[in-house]
């Protein structure tokens, strides 16, 4: 009887072990916490490039929380946000100006391509990497905005 009181006491215990080390292993994507941009690294072309932009990614469990505000080139502030998972469907994305819809891939731990439709039309397409010492996230970006001109952008961040 004792004996299958421990088994049973063990077996309870793995079985709320295994939730909590999923939800570690999966709380570990690189690209959790707040970025800044950082203007010196980054390149607009054409430009102009924004005052600046802090954004926070919390992924959890495939699903991807993305917060941005900063400050655009006219000094008005920003601030846009999307909510999605890396199976290539479309998302809501709220706050920017080019785009209503984002799509996420997950090409490796460290590399994500985005497209951005505007109306169900392509606007554009970026590839986020995250250097090997997690301290860099860099986004090139290509496409057309809003106003109609063909855009391509460098955005480094550094993690805070």
């Amino acid at each position: 009887m004792h004996t299958l009181l421990r088994t049973i006491i063990l077996a309870a215990m793995t079985a709320m072990l295994v939730p909590v080390s999923q939800a570690l292993a999966q709380g570990a994507d690189p690209s959790n916490g707040t970025w800044v941009l950082n203007l010196a690294k980054s390149k607009f072309d054409p430009g102009p490039a924004p005052k600046s932009q802090t954004r926070t990614y919390e992924v959890i469990g495939g699903v991807v929380k993305m917060s941005a505000k900063g400050v655009d080139a006219e000094g008005k502030d920003t601030q846009m946000k999307f909510t999605g998972s890396f199976d290539g469907k479309d998302f809501p994305t709220t706050g920017n100006p080019d785009a209503d819809t984002i799509s996420l891939k997950r090409i490796d731990d460290s590399t994500v391509e985005a497209t951005l439709k505007k109306a169900g039309k392509v606007v554009s397409t970026s590839t986020r990497v995250i250097s090997k010492d997690g301290k860099v996230l860099t986004i090139k970006g290509k496409g057309t905005n809003a106003k109609g001109e063909k855009f391509q952008n460098t955005m480094v961040f550094d993690k805070q």
